[in-house]
């Protein structure tokens, strides 16, 4: 058994972030992941997305931590020379139905601090993107794309140069209260002692959380598992930004939206179903469900549109729930003195991670 000051369980982006901020002021802090690798799920299977803000509630752990990651961001990946453009994003409305929802999203955005977003005509929208179908457009300059693995990369070197300790292949199977303190089994019989432990464990924090004493579902903690799936096109199309359509009103995704990645490539996505087991598999069940959503906003060829990836996200939301927050919280009113709780760390968590990792450090 060996003892640490922090014990953070999982290293995806959020998780490596945790670590290298903490480890900036303490010792001996450790992530321990049971995949053999570094962000194997949610962290590196989304859109690369870095997102303004715009879309959720004002005051909302999401809509803060939103915008200060998003600036916090920018200026980790430029600082190490972390591919990324700031290449801004098209919202279109197609009909008449939708510009209320289009200017009331703009309205929030500029409540949440997103204050460079402008409203666009069907005829300026033609201009910036000529493929595009809409009747008005809202042109949002602070969103962009990264290089995600380079992220991870960079904050996993941080981390370690910090003295900080990563360890892999270590699946938690047993959470203890000792002596004011965690003690955390993993499968292979190996144990850590911890004065602090975290769960940033991605799409098995409800397991951790469990694991650590909590009644999930009492709690209302419990945790849904829902299946993203992308279509790329070989296809080209004359513009340089990501076109976004009106989000699904229940808030449960962005809507299939057009993205482009760091070498130029576009591709659809994502698609929201709710799942019950971790398969990354992909047919063409969905394609016309592709076809049906993006024709809405842009002439596509149907013929160069193929299967891309699948990626799939912890939300608290359950099917027909309205908007969840990020769940980010000590647990001392539960019993749970240093045990620092995170749940459905979804999007914009990517886009959060340095913030999030800021928001640790002053609960600690």
């Amino acid at each position: 058994m060996e003892e640490v000051s922090i014990l953070i369980i999982g290293a995806g982006c959020v998780g490596l972030a945790i670590g290298k901020e903490l480890s900036k002021v303490y010792e001996d802090v450790v992530i321990v992941e049971k995949e053999a690798s570094y962000g194997r799920h949610t962290s590196s299977r989304n859109s690369e997305v870095i997102h303004s803000g715009i879309y959720y509630p004002q005051s909302s752990l999401k809509a803060e931590l939103c915008i200060e990651g998003r600036k916090l961001l920018y200026n980790y990946l430029a600082e190490n020379k972390i591919t990324h453009r700031k290449c801004g994003k098209l919202v279109v409305a197609v009909n008449e139905s939708e510009i209320a929802t289009l200017k009331e999203l703009q309205a929030n955005g500029i409540r949440n601090g997103v204050s460079d977003l402008e409203i666009l005509s069907g005829a300026e929208c033609k201009k910036l993107a000529q493929e595009v179908k809409a009747i008005l457009g809202m042109l949002v300059p602070c969103t962009g794309i990264m290089d995600t693995h380079g992220l991870m990369r960079a904050m996993k070197i941080e981390f370690e140069a910090n003295e900080g300790f990563l360890i892999f292949d270590s699946e938690v199977c047993e959470i203890k209260r000792v002596d004011e303190k965690y003690l955390v089994t993993f499968t292979n019989g190996e144990q850590f002692l911890a004065a602090t432990l975290i769960n940033a464990a991605g799409l098995e924090c409800e397991k951790i959380a469990s694991l650590a004493g909590i009644d999930t579902e009492a709690a209302n903690l419990k945790l849904h598992w829902c299946k993203a799936e992308y279509y790329k096109t070989s296809e080209r199309f004359s513009f340089d930004k990501l076109i976004y359509p009106m989000p699904d009103p229940t808030g449960m995704y962005l809507g299939i939206h057009l993205t482009l990645n760091l070498a130029g490539e576009v591709r659809f996505g994502p698609s929201a179903y709710y799942v019950d087991s971790l398969d990354y598999g992909m047919d063409e069940t969905y394609k016309q469900e592709f076809i049906d959503c993006v024709s809405q906003y842009l002439n596509i060829d149907t013929e160069k549109l193929h299967p891309d990836d699948t990626g799939i996200r912890p939300k608290l939301q359950a099917v027909g729930e309205g908007f969840r927050d990020f769940y980010i919280k000590e647990e001392s009113s539960r019993g749970l003195p240093g045990f620092i709780n995170l749940m459905g760390i979804e999007s914009p968590g990517l886009t959060s991670c340095l913030a999030i990792a800021r928001y640790i450090s002053e609960i600690i």
